[in-house]
């Protein structure tokens, strides 16, 4: 009886293991699966959204470096000149970073949306 019992046991678990090899090959066979075609369409939007990228930390590089430029002392400046263009020049630069955040904030919802 035990022998049985063992017998039933190892064929079942065998059966099980085909069902599962078999649902699997399935699921991956092109005829239910237009997986190709989703492929293309993300590898698209991934380069799409990879020129936005670029064109973010292109413009936050640009911005940073107008930024050091602007901060320096000019030699005809007096003190009292310098300080109020550097708080000046400190609100234009937070408010273009911001803008610029917001670029890449509209890069990632809009690469979500789809």
């Amino acid at each position: 009886m035990k022998r049985l019992v063992k017998k039933i046991a190892v064929l079942s678990m065998i059966g099980m293991m085909q069902v599962g090899s078999a649902a699997t090959v399935i699921e991956a066979s092109p005829l239910y699966n237009d997986g190709p075609q989703r492929i293309v369409q993300l590898n698209d939007r991934h380069h799409h959204d990879n020129e936005r990228r670029r064109e973010h930390d292109r413009r936050q590089r640009e911005e940073n470096q107008r930024h050091e430029r602007e901060m320096r002392r000019r030699h005809h400046e007096s003190e009292r000149e310098w300080h109020r263009r550097q708080e000046r020049e400190n609100q234009r630069h937070e408010h273009e970073m911001h803008n610029i955040a917001a670029f890449l904030l509209g890069i990632i919802v809009g690469s979500n949306r789809d």
